[in-house]
């Protein structure tokens, strides 16, 4: 099976000013998604790489979904990307889907909308007084933006982002008043604000 990689085009570091404001899991995190962009032939990591990323390696993020099945069910999608769903997106700027990407392989680096939730990311950490962002916090940049890639997948698994936003941002407040984090299942009531 020939690759659809073009020579040379690894991503390099571009924004290695992160790393040090990203936690050991979200530094995997984005190792993940940077090795998916490659292997799928993109030239930028997109909201939907990080996604994918998220759900396979973050258990505190899985658990803020519905169910373990509505995990399942985006994971499904996302695999999808590669083999059908989701082609459309390659040569694509993640912003309108409309223009092509004119940069050389070489300088690869994150779509604008990726580059926003990662942004808004470590804005969450500074606000909870934390040096590091961790995987919830991305995942709250993502669902942040209603044009983003990852929100419209989460669409086209019917999740409710609206909802799944409220119990970020409920388990955000458990995580820093010293609760354990997020549970898997539980109920979060509407109208929540967030504290981080």
């Amino acid at each position: 099976m020939q690759s659809r990689t073009p020579p040379g085009a690894e991503p390099g570091p571009t924004r290695a000013e992160l790393d040090s404001g990203l936690s050991a899991e979200l530094a995997s995190v984005v190792a993940g998604a940077r090795r998916r962009a490659v292997r799928d032939g993109d030239r930028q990591i997109d909201t939907a790489h990080l996604l994918h990323s998220l759900l396979e390696t973050d258990p505190e993020v899985r658990s803020v979904f519905e169910n373990g099945a509505q995990a399942v069910r985006v994971l499904g999608y996302l695999v999808q990307r590669s083999i059908g769903y989701g082609l459309q997106w390659q040569g694509t700027v993640e912003d309108s889907g409309a223009v092509p990407v004119v940069t050389p392989v070489k300088e690869t680096g994150w779509s604008p909308a990726a580059t926003s939730a990662m942004d808004m990311a470590l804005e969450r950490a500074a606000l909870r007084g934390e040096a590091r962002a961790l995987g919830i916090d991305l995942l709250a940049g993502l669902v942040a933006d209603p044009d983003c890639r990852a929100v419209e997948v989460l669409g086209r698994a019917k999740v409710d982002v609206p909802v799944l936003l409220r119990r970020i941002e409920a388990g955000c407040r458990q995580y820093a008043s010293g609760g354990q984090g997020h549970v898997a299942g539980q109920g979060y009531s509407a109208g929540q604000g967030s504290d981080c």
